[in-house]
Protein backbone atom coordinates (compact mmCIF):
# COMPACT_ATOMS: atom_id res chain seq x y z
CA UNK A 1 0.00 0.00 0.00
CA UNK A 2 0.98 3.36 -0.47
CA UNK A 3 2.16 5.21 2.86
CA UNK A 4 3.19 8.84 1.32
CA UNK A 5 0.28 11.51 1.87
CA UNK A 6 -1.80 11.98 -1.14
CA UNK A 7 -1.31 15.27 -1.19
CA UNK A 8 2.65 14.93 -1.53
CA UNK A 9 2.27 11.99 -4.26
CA UNK A 10 3.52 12.91 -7.77
CA UNK A 11 1.07 12.83 -10.91
CA UNK A 12 2.04 10.63 -13.32
CA UNK A 13 0.97 9.75 -17.41
CA UNK A 14 1.89 7.04 -18.66
CA UNK A 15 2.22 6.57 -22.21
CA UNK A 16 0.45 3.14 -23.38
CA UNK A 17 2.93 3.20 -26.72
CA UNK A 18 2.22 0.86 -30.24
CA UNK A 19 -0.94 -0.62 -29.18
CA UNK A 20 -0.13 -4.14 -30.90
CA UNK A 21 3.28 -4.03 -29.03
CA UNK A 22 3.39 -5.19 -25.56
CA UNK A 23 2.42 -1.72 -24.24
CA UNK A 24 -0.69 -2.37 -23.23
CA UNK A 25 0.31 -5.42 -21.80
CA UNK A 26 3.08 -3.72 -19.16
CA UNK A 27 0.42 -1.12 -18.38
CA UNK A 28 -2.25 -3.45 -17.14
CA UNK A 29 1.12 -5.88 -15.63
CA UNK A 30 1.96 -2.49 -13.46
CA UNK A 31 -1.07 -1.05 -12.96
CA UNK A 32 -1.77 -4.51 -10.90
CA UNK A 33 0.73 -3.62 -7.76
CA UNK A 34 1.22 -0.95 -5.71
CA UNK A 35 2.83 2.37 -6.70
CA UNK A 36 3.96 5.30 -5.08
CA UNK A 37 2.12 8.15 -6.96
CA UNK A 38 -1.10 9.47 -8.58
CA UNK A 39 -1.00 7.51 -12.01
CA UNK A 40 -2.77 7.27 -15.28
CA UNK A 41 -2.86 5.56 -17.97
CA UNK A 42 -3.36 7.37 -21.44
CA UNK A 43 -4.61 5.35 -24.76
CA UNK A 44 -7.59 3.83 -25.82
CA UNK A 45 -9.30 1.78 -22.95
CA UNK A 46 -10.75 -0.80 -24.61
CA UNK A 47 -7.85 -1.91 -26.31
CA UNK A 48 -6.55 -2.16 -22.41
CA UNK A 49 -9.09 -3.82 -21.15
CA UNK A 50 -9.04 -5.76 -24.01
CA UNK A 51 -5.49 -6.97 -23.32
CA UNK A 52 -6.18 -7.30 -19.39
CA UNK A 53 -8.92 -9.79 -20.31
CA UNK A 54 -5.99 -11.65 -22.43
CA UNK A 55 -3.75 -11.52 -19.94
CA UNK A 56 -6.18 -12.79 -17.53
CA UNK A 57 -5.87 -9.70 -14.89
CA UNK A 58 -8.70 -8.98 -12.85
CA UNK A 59 -8.44 -5.10 -13.50
CA UNK A 60 -10.68 -2.52 -12.58
CA UNK A 61 -10.78 0.68 -15.70
CA UNK A 62 -11.86 4.32 -14.53
CA UNK A 63 -12.35 6.23 -17.45
CA UNK A 64 -11.21 10.23 -16.41
CA UNK A 65 -12.44 13.59 -17.76
CA UNK A 66 -8.55 14.87 -17.83
CA UNK A 67 -5.19 14.92 -15.11
CA UNK A 68 -7.08 17.02 -12.62
CA UNK A 69 -8.97 13.94 -11.64
CA UNK A 70 -6.14 11.69 -11.42
CA UNK A 71 -6.22 9.81 -7.91
CA UNK A 72 -3.52 7.65 -5.93
CA UNK A 73 -2.80 4.36 -7.22
CA UNK A 74 -4.88 1.50 -6.29
CA UNK A 75 -3.59 -2.04 -6.82
CA UNK A 76 -5.40 -3.52 -10.19
CA UNK A 77 -7.13 -0.65 -10.93
CA UNK A 78 -6.60 1.70 -14.07
CA UNK A 79 -7.18 4.93 -14.34
CA UNK A 80 -7.47 6.08 -17.93
CA UNK A 81 -7.01 9.70 -19.79
CA UNK A 82 -8.56 8.47 -23.14
CA UNK A 83 -7.37 8.49 -27.12
CA UNK A 84 -9.15 6.80 -29.11
CA UNK A 85 -7.44 4.66 -31.91
CA UNK A 86 -8.63 4.23 -35.09
CA UNK A 87 -8.85 0.91 -34.94
CA UNK A 88 -8.95 -2.42 -32.90
CA UNK A 89 -5.36 -3.60 -31.98
CA UNK A 90 -4.42 -7.04 -32.74
CA UNK A 91 -1.78 -8.37 -30.70
CA UNK A 92 1.88 -8.37 -32.68
CA UNK A 93 0.30 -7.23 -35.72
CA UNK A 94 0.91 -3.89 -36.77
CA UNK A 95 -1.43 -1.51 -38.09
CA UNK A 96 -0.45 2.15 -39.36
CA UNK A 97 -3.70 3.20 -39.49
CA UNK A 98 -2.95 3.81 -35.34
CA UNK A 99 -0.14 5.73 -36.12
CA UNK A 100 -1.23 9.16 -35.26
CA UNK A 101 -3.08 7.67 -32.12
CA UNK A 102 0.61 6.51 -31.09
CA UNK A 103 1.79 10.15 -31.30
CA UNK A 104 -1.86 11.78 -29.88
CA UNK A 105 -0.83 9.85 -26.75
CA UNK A 106 2.60 11.31 -26.80
CA UNK A 107 1.39 15.16 -27.49
CA UNK A 108 -1.16 14.78 -24.73
CA UNK A 109 1.14 13.46 -22.52
CA UNK A 110 4.30 16.46 -23.15
CA UNK A 111 0.92 18.65 -23.35
CA UNK A 112 0.40 17.94 -19.77
CA UNK A 113 3.15 18.25 -17.93
CA UNK A 114 4.03 21.66 -19.94
CA UNK A 115 0.75 22.66 -18.41
CA UNK A 116 1.57 21.33 -15.20
CA UNK A 117 -0.89 18.85 -14.61
CA UNK A 118 1.13 15.87 -14.27
CA UNK A 119 4.71 16.22 -13.03
CA UNK A 120 5.80 13.30 -15.06
CA UNK A 121 5.65 11.66 -18.49
CA UNK A 122 6.69 7.68 -18.63
CA UNK A 123 6.46 6.13 -22.09
CA UNK A 124 5.94 2.64 -23.25
CA UNK A 125 8.08 1.51 -26.56
CA UNK A 126 6.80 2.71 -29.93
CA UNK A 127 7.40 0.83 -33.21
CA UNK A 128 9.48 3.45 -35.14
CA UNK A 129 8.73 1.63 -38.82
CA UNK A 130 4.47 1.98 -38.25
CA UNK A 131 4.70 5.60 -38.09
CA UNK A 132 7.50 6.57 -40.57
CA UNK A 133 5.26 4.18 -42.89
CA UNK A 134 2.85 7.26 -42.49
CA UNK A 135 4.82 9.82 -43.70
CA UNK A 136 5.85 11.60 -40.52
CA UNK A 137 9.57 11.68 -40.02
CA UNK A 138 10.08 9.78 -36.70
CA UNK A 139 13.23 8.43 -35.45
CA UNK A 140 12.75 8.65 -32.28
CA UNK A 141 10.56 9.42 -28.42
CA UNK A 142 13.77 11.99 -27.85
CA UNK A 143 13.92 13.84 -30.72
CA UNK A 144 10.18 13.83 -31.04
CA UNK A 145 9.48 14.87 -27.75
CA UNK A 146 12.64 17.85 -27.49
CA UNK A 147 10.44 18.62 -30.91
CA UNK A 148 7.27 19.12 -29.13
CA UNK A 149 8.70 21.20 -26.11
CA UNK A 150 10.58 23.49 -27.89
CA UNK A 151 13.69 22.11 -26.75
CA UNK A 152 16.99 22.50 -28.55
CA UNK A 153 18.80 20.05 -27.92
CA UNK A 154 17.88 16.73 -25.98
CA UNK A 155 20.00 13.93 -24.29
CA UNK A 156 19.62 10.58 -24.02
CA UNK A 157 20.19 8.34 -20.85
CA UNK A 158 20.04 5.06 -19.71
CA UNK A 159 20.36 4.22 -15.90
CA UNK A 160 21.09 1.04 -13.95
CA UNK A 161 21.64 1.28 -10.58
CA UNK A 162 24.78 4.05 -10.47
CA UNK A 163 25.96 3.53 -14.02
CA UNK A 164 24.74 6.01 -16.37
CA UNK A 165 25.11 6.27 -20.12
CA UNK A 166 24.55 9.42 -22.53
CA UNK A 167 24.36 9.42 -25.81
CA UNK A 168 25.99 11.99 -28.28
CA UNK A 169 24.20 10.55 -30.90
CA UNK A 170 21.04 8.01 -31.01
CA UNK A 171 18.87 6.28 -33.34
CA UNK A 172 21.41 7.26 -36.58
CA UNK A 173 22.84 4.61 -39.26
CA UNK A 174 26.49 4.01 -38.60
CA UNK A 175 28.39 5.18 -41.41
CA UNK A 176 26.43 8.71 -40.86
CA UNK A 177 27.54 8.90 -36.59
CA UNK A 178 31.30 10.45 -37.46
CA UNK A 179 29.73 13.06 -39.83
CA UNK A 180 27.29 14.05 -37.52
CA UNK A 181 29.99 14.70 -34.85
CA UNK A 182 31.31 18.49 -34.01
CA UNK A 183 33.01 19.95 -31.30
CA UNK A 184 30.01 22.01 -30.38
CA UNK A 185 27.44 19.29 -30.33
CA UNK A 186 29.47 17.10 -27.87
CA UNK A 187 29.82 20.68 -25.53
CA UNK A 188 26.20 21.18 -25.75
CA UNK A 189 25.36 17.18 -24.28
CA UNK A 190 28.28 16.87 -22.31
CA UNK A 191 26.71 20.48 -20.56
CA UNK A 192 23.50 18.99 -20.45
CA UNK A 193 24.06 15.66 -19.00
CA UNK A 194 26.78 17.83 -16.19
CA UNK A 195 23.56 20.00 -15.57
CA UNK A 196 20.94 18.01 -15.25
CA UNK A 197 22.73 15.58 -13.28
CA UNK A 198 23.33 17.71 -10.49
CA UNK A 199 19.62 19.33 -10.71
CA UNK A 200 17.93 16.11 -11.23
CA UNK A 201 20.02 13.74 -9.18
CA UNK A 202 21.91 15.74 -7.09
CA UNK A 203 25.29 15.18 -8.07
CA UNK A 204 27.51 17.80 -6.67
CA UNK A 205 30.52 18.15 -9.59
CA UNK A 206 29.34 15.19 -12.22
CA UNK A 207 32.46 13.11 -13.46
CA UNK A 208 31.75 12.14 -17.12
CA UNK A 209 33.85 9.96 -18.89
CA UNK A 210 33.79 10.47 -22.18
CA UNK A 211 34.43 7.76 -25.06
CA UNK A 212 36.26 8.11 -28.54
CA UNK A 213 35.07 7.32 -31.72
CA UNK A 214 37.04 4.66 -33.15
CA UNK A 215 38.91 1.60 -32.23
CA UNK A 216 41.70 2.25 -28.98
CA UNK A 217 40.56 6.15 -29.13
CA UNK A 218 41.86 6.88 -32.41
CA UNK A 219 45.57 5.29 -31.37
CA UNK A 220 47.06 8.54 -32.09
CA UNK A 221 45.41 9.66 -35.02
CA UNK A 222 46.31 6.06 -36.52
CA UNK A 223 42.78 4.66 -36.76
CA UNK A 224 40.77 7.87 -37.00
CA UNK A 225 41.19 11.59 -36.34
CA UNK A 226 38.12 12.78 -34.79
CA UNK A 227 39.64 12.15 -31.19
CA UNK A 228 42.34 14.58 -32.17
CA UNK A 229 40.19 16.90 -34.77
CA UNK A 230 37.08 17.05 -32.32
CA UNK A 231 36.74 14.69 -29.35
CA UNK A 232 39.83 16.32 -27.57
CA UNK A 233 38.73 20.02 -28.06
CA UNK A 234 35.69 19.72 -27.29
CA UNK A 235 36.59 18.09 -23.99
CA UNK A 236 39.59 20.84 -23.41
CA UNK A 237 36.62 23.87 -23.81
CA UNK A 238 34.71 21.75 -21.29
CA UNK A 239 37.25 21.60 -18.55
CA UNK A 240 37.90 25.42 -19.07
CA UNK A 241 34.17 26.03 -18.04
CA UNK A 242 34.54 23.84 -14.79
CA UNK A 243 32.88 20.58 -16.26
CA UNK A 244 34.61 17.64 -15.00
CA UNK A 245 35.42 15.85 -18.33
CA UNK A 246 37.71 12.44 -18.57
CA UNK A 247 39.14 11.14 -21.84
CA UNK A 248 38.61 10.56 -24.84
CA UNK A 249 38.85 6.73 -23.43
CA UNK A 250 38.83 3.46 -25.73
CA UNK A 251 35.32 2.35 -25.76
CA UNK A 252 36.22 -1.23 -25.20
CA UNK A 253 37.65 -0.76 -21.95
CA UNK A 254 35.32 2.42 -20.65
CA UNK A 255 33.17 -0.51 -18.63
CA UNK A 256 35.20 -1.90 -16.19
CA UNK A 257 34.98 -1.85 -12.73
CA UNK A 258 37.98 0.33 -12.17
CA UNK A 259 36.77 2.49 -14.83
CA UNK A 260 33.03 2.62 -13.86
CA UNK A 261 34.66 3.87 -10.57
CA UNK A 262 35.73 7.14 -11.59
CA UNK A 263 32.81 9.04 -13.10
CA UNK A 264 28.95 9.25 -12.69
CA UNK A 265 28.02 9.09 -16.62
CA UNK A 266 29.36 7.44 -20.07
CA UNK A 267 29.14 9.53 -22.52
CA UNK A 268 29.13 7.57 -25.81
CA UNK A 269 29.46 8.61 -29.55
CA UNK A 270 26.77 6.80 -30.36
CA UNK A 271 24.22 4.29 -29.34
CA UNK A 272 25.48 0.87 -29.72
CA UNK A 273 28.74 1.57 -28.99
CA UNK A 274 27.47 2.60 -24.92
CA UNK A 275 24.15 0.77 -24.45
CA UNK A 276 25.25 -3.27 -25.07
CA UNK A 277 27.78 -2.92 -22.04
CA UNK A 278 24.81 -1.22 -19.50
CA UNK A 279 22.17 -3.59 -21.25
CA UNK A 280 24.35 -6.74 -20.34
CA UNK A 281 24.49 -5.48 -16.39
CA UNK A 282 21.06 -4.84 -15.44
CA UNK A 283 18.11 -5.29 -19.00
CA UNK A 284 15.08 -5.64 -17.55
CA UNK A 285 15.85 -2.89 -14.66
CA UNK A 286 17.12 -0.01 -17.10
CA UNK A 287 15.41 3.03 -17.56
CA UNK A 288 15.91 5.71 -20.25
CA UNK A 289 15.93 9.21 -18.94
CA UNK A 290 15.57 12.24 -21.48
CA UNK A 291 17.96 15.47 -20.57
CA UNK A 292 16.91 18.63 -21.91
CA UNK A 293 13.76 18.98 -21.27
CA UNK A 294 11.21 21.36 -19.30
CA UNK A 295 9.54 17.98 -18.48
CA UNK A 296 10.57 15.15 -16.71
CA UNK A 297 10.61 11.74 -19.13
CA UNK A 298 11.26 8.34 -18.45
CA UNK A 299 10.85 5.26 -20.42
CA UNK A 300 11.33 1.44 -20.69
CA UNK A 301 14.94 0.15 -22.19
CA UNK A 302 13.18 -2.02 -24.42
CA UNK A 303 10.92 -2.42 -27.76
CA UNK A 304 7.46 -3.47 -28.50
CA UNK A 305 8.57 -7.05 -28.69
CA UNK A 306 5.49 -7.82 -31.30
CA UNK A 307 5.66 -11.93 -31.06
CA UNK A 308 5.68 -11.42 -27.27
CA UNK A 309 2.11 -8.98 -27.11
CA UNK A 310 -1.19 -10.65 -25.42
CA UNK A 311 0.89 -13.63 -24.20
CA UNK A 312 1.71 -12.84 -21.00
CA UNK A 313 5.49 -13.54 -21.01
CA UNK A 314 6.19 -9.50 -21.19
CA UNK A 315 8.17 -8.35 -18.18
CA UNK A 316 7.06 -4.78 -17.05
CA UNK A 317 10.40 -4.54 -14.86
CA UNK A 318 11.53 -1.76 -16.56
CA UNK A 319 7.99 0.41 -17.01
CA UNK A 320 7.80 -0.37 -12.85
CA UNK A 321 11.47 1.38 -12.48
CA UNK A 322 10.94 4.06 -14.80
CA UNK A 323 7.85 5.08 -13.00
CA UNK A 324 9.99 4.99 -9.65
CA UNK A 325 12.14 6.89 -11.24
CA UNK A 326 10.28 9.25 -12.68
CA UNK A 327 8.57 9.77 -9.16
CA UNK A 328 11.89 10.47 -7.58
CA UNK A 329 13.03 12.92 -10.45
CA UNK A 330 9.91 14.62 -10.26
CA UNK A 331 10.04 14.99 -6.59
CA UNK A 332 13.55 16.75 -7.30
CA UNK A 333 12.06 19.35 -9.54
CA UNK A 334 9.20 20.05 -7.57
CA UNK A 335 11.79 21.06 -4.87
CA UNK A 336 14.11 23.14 -6.93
Amino acid sequence: MNREPPATLPTIAVSSGEPAGIGPDICCELCDEDLPARLAVLGDAEILASRSRELGLDMRFEILDGARDIAPHRRATMQVIEVHAKNPAIPGRLDSSNARYVLDILELGAGLCLQGECDALVTAPVQKSAISETGVPFTGHTEFLAELTGSEQAVMMLCSGSLRVALVTTHLPLRAVAAALDRERIERIATIASTELTARFGIERPRILVLGLNPHAGEGGTLGDEELTIIEPALAALRARGVDAIGPVSADTAFTPESLDRCDVVLAMYHDQGLPALKASGFGAIVNVTLGLPIVRTSVDHGTALPLAGSGRARHDSLREAVLLAARLARTAGSG
